[in-house]
């Protein structure tokens, strides 16, 4: 997992244009509305499909849920997008903000949430463009500005020079994959810390116990 530090300083700062002629439409920049989600659904699964290793059937399966979630998570204000729309109001790439809900920690670090990158695409046609420098540019600017000392992301082979050039580190993360179990699933885990054991759990239809 990648990992930024955000701060004023840090963020590099996008070249001066050139002025446009005088009525000519620009690129824009702005936040994702409802009558966008198609789109953020759409890039996410080209996004997928560019990375590899998923069948037609499985980004087919995705889109639904991922659609669902998106909804979940910003009426629950921890999701927000961003696009980039080309002069003729095509929309070039897009890309995300989860918070995504974090573990108490000592230090300036320790939050509820924490900003992670994710869906980040741009169309095939305006890339080498610098569209997801700018996305990103502009994730970084609203983590900043909302007191986050941190935003993390998982790199694909052709991000990775991108995230890099804006300051992302390779951070300390490892990960196993599992062996996919197959028959019956598996049991309740135990009792731990804070955690009552069956005995200790109200019965349904028990007196004091909640149907």
């Amino acid at each position: 997992m990648a990992r930024a530090v955000p701060s004023a300083s840090r963020i590099p700062k996008r070249p001066r244009s050139r002025r446009a002629p005088k009525g000519a439409r620009r690129w824009r920049l702005r936040t994702a509305a409802p009558a966008d989600l198609e789109t953020l659904v759409r890039h996410r699964r080209r996004m997928w499909k560019d990375i590899g290793g998923r069948t037609t059937r499985e980004l087919d399966r995705a889109d639904g849920p991922y659609r669902a979630w998106v909804r979940r998570q910003t009426r629950a204000r921890r999701f927000v997008a961003f696009l980039v729309e080309a002069p003729d109001g095509r929309v070039a790439g897009s890309g995300a903000i989860w918070l995504q809900p974090a573990q108490p920690r000592p230090g300036t670090l320790s939050r509820e949430t924490m900003p992670y990158i994710l869906s980040m695409f741009t169309e095939p046609e305006f890339r080498g463009r610098g569209i997801a420098t700018r996305l990103v540019r502009a994730m970084l600017r609203w983590a900043t500005e909302r007191g986050y000392r941190r935003i993390f992301l998982h790199a694909s082979t052709m991000g990775r020079p991108i995230y890099a050039r804006l300051g992302f580190t390779a951070g300390n993360e490892m990960r196993l994959d599992l062996p996919v179990r197959r028959g019956r699933p598996s049991p309740r885990p135990a009792a731990g810390p804070g955690r009552p054991g069956r005995s200790a759990r109200a019965r349904p239809g028990a007196r004091g116990g909640a149907r």
